[in-house]
Order: C-alpha cells, then sequence, then structure tokens
C-alpha cells in the first residue's frame, strides 16, 4: 500500500509553479493575479481563502482578498462580480461557497466571464471539458487527475467508480477520467444515493472516488484487494479524546480499508492541498491566455 500524498506533491507542484512566474517576471511580464470574494463568516470557508491567499504569496502572485459582511445585496455581489469581470488587471478570481441564503449561487457563477472563472464552475467551462476542449477544470478534480498522473497510476481501461454525483466533485471528476485523454480512457460508474446494490459496483472497481460527504461510509467489504481510493471527504467527527473535541475523517474508513488497498488517500494531506494548489495551476492558466486565447 502507498499513500497518495497530496501535501507533498503539492509542494512540488507549487514549486514548479513559483519558478515560472519567477520566469515571467523577469521577461517583463506582470505577474499573475488572483481575487477571491467572500461573503459572511462561514469558519471553513475563511480557512480555505486565507489558505488560497497565503499560496499565490508563496509562488509570487498578486492578490485581492474582498471580505463582505452577510447582509451584503445580491446586487451588491453581481456588481462586484462585474467589477472584477472587467478588471485588465485580475486574471482570475472566485467567489467563495456558499453564499448567504438571500443570495443565488446559480446567479452568481453564470454572471462570472469565464475567461476568469478560474474555479471551473461556469457552464461554459464545464461544456468546454465535457467536450475535451481547454477549460478551466474544477479546482477538485484537477487535483485529482495531477495526483493519478503524477503518481503514474494506469487508469486506462480500468473500471472506475465514483460515489457522488456533485457539479464541483463527481459529475466533473467522472468526466474527466472517461474521456480520451491521459489519465482518461476508463469506463466509469458514476453511483448516488438511488444506486441499487452499491457494492456491486465498488467490489468491481479498480479506482474508486469517493465524494459523498458521509463520515467513513466506504468500508473494507465493499472493495477488492489492490484498489486505488480517492478520498475527497473531509468531516469533522466529535471525539471526546481529542484536544479540539473532534477528530478530521474522510468519507472512507481508513483504518480498516488501507490494507487492502494499492494507492489510497489520507484525510487530512490527500485531495485537499491539491484543490488549492489547482485553483493556483488555473489562474496560471488564465494569465498565460492558454484555455482562452
Amino acid at each position: 500500500m502507498e499513500i497518495l500524498d497530496g501535501k507533498l506533491l503539492s509542494i512540488q507542484i507549487m514549486e514548479e509553479i513559483a519558478a515560472e512566474v519567477k520566469e515571467l517576471v523577469a521577461s517583463g511580464k506582470r505577474a499573475p493575479h488572483l481575487a477571491a470574494v467572500i461573503v459572511g463568516d462561514d469558519p471553513a470557508s475563511k480557512v480555505y481563502v486565507r489558505n488560497k491567499v497565503r499560496s499565490c504569496e508563496k509562488v509570487g502572485f498578486q492578490s485581492t482578498h474582498i471580505v463582505k459582511p452577510s447582509s451584503t445585496t445580491e446586487e451588491e455581489l453581481l456588481q462586484i462580480v462585474n467589477d472584477l469581470n472587467e478588471n485588465p488587471e485580475i486574471d482570475g478570481f472566485i467567489v467563495q461557497l456558499p453564499l448567504p441564503n438571500h443570495i443565488s449561487e446559480e446567479k452568481i457563477t453564470l454572471e462570472i466571464d469565464p475567461r476568469k472563472d478560474v474555479d471551473g464552475f461556469h457552464p461554459v467551462n464545464f461544456g468546454r471539458m465535457a467536450q475535451g476542449l481547454p477549460a478551466y477544470l474544477p479546482a477538485t478534480p484537477f487535483g485529482i487527475m495531477q495526483m493519478l498522473d503524477r503518481y503514474n497510476i494506469e487508469v486506462s481501461g480500468k473500471e472506475c467508480v465514483v460515489l457522488g454525483r456533485s457539479n464541483i466533485v463527481g459529475t466533473p471528476i467522472s468526466i474527466l477520467l472517461s474521456r480520451k485523454a491521459s489519465p482518461g480512457n476508463a469506463t466509469v460508474a458514476l453511483c448516488h444515493s438511488r444506486t441499487k446494490d452499491l457494492k456491486s459496483h465498488t467490489l468491481r472497481a479498480d479506482i474508486i472516488v469517493v465524494a459523498l460527504g458521509i463520515p467513513e461510509f466506504l468500508t473494507a467489504d465493499m472493495i477488492k484487494e489492490g484498489v486505488v481510493i480517492i478520498d475527497v471527504g473531509i468531516n469533522r467527527v466529535e471525539d471526546a479524546t481529542a484536544k479540539r473535541g473532534y477528530r478530521l475523517t474522510g468519507d472512507v474508513k481508513y483504518d480498516e480499508v488501507a490494507a487492502k488497498c494499492s494507492y489510497i488517500t489520507p484525510v487530512p494531506g490527500g485531495v485537499g492541498p491539491m484543490t488549492v494548489t489547482s485553483l493556483i495551476k488555473n489562474t496560471l492558466r488564465a494569465a498565460k491566455n492558454e484555455v482562452y486565447k
């Protein structure tokens, strides 16, 4: 069993990005510029955005951090998005989710210029991805694909099962794994809450991506020997013995599953670090006009 170390891999990729940024600046071009907008005071969102800002600093990016109270109206946020769309100094930006209930996430996402949509959530980027055209890929699926590639995990011809069908992880990773590319060319089953006899699917799988948000859902009796497990989940589980009163766990029962795997991602330290790194990589691509010429 080998651990897919997302933390170490993200450091390596960030060093590569930093070197490329240094060359860009040395050639007389400006450093890539990422903006992050956060509305409200969701603790997890604050931590995530703070990590993004720090990552920008590490690679030599410029960054803008826009913080607005939860009382911000939808119209005010739409104006912020429009201003960022029109600002030629901003290469890409993200509006951190979730948003307060009175603001439509769909409306905000649709307002973002696809050329600056480095989160890869806009339908234009999603459609381009589905057709195999250049696109900004959603950060978590992008991170998973880089992990499979860098660890030289064979995907072509393999049976893959994706647990979870969200637009952010499950659906896009199922498309990426199945398309004609490398990594890719897998036979993919996208499973969800309505899937009958789920275990019959997971027992056949050579690769399983688990993105359900259910702590320790995947257990040892659901997998075969030698499977590759990508655990996207990160859940807080109450634990009186832990210093903070809780522990972090994935969607996989790691202690009993790991022994049967050829490769597995830990939680934390697996997919999470790769998500932020992928956002930074998308921003570099935006600065270089790699997707939209």
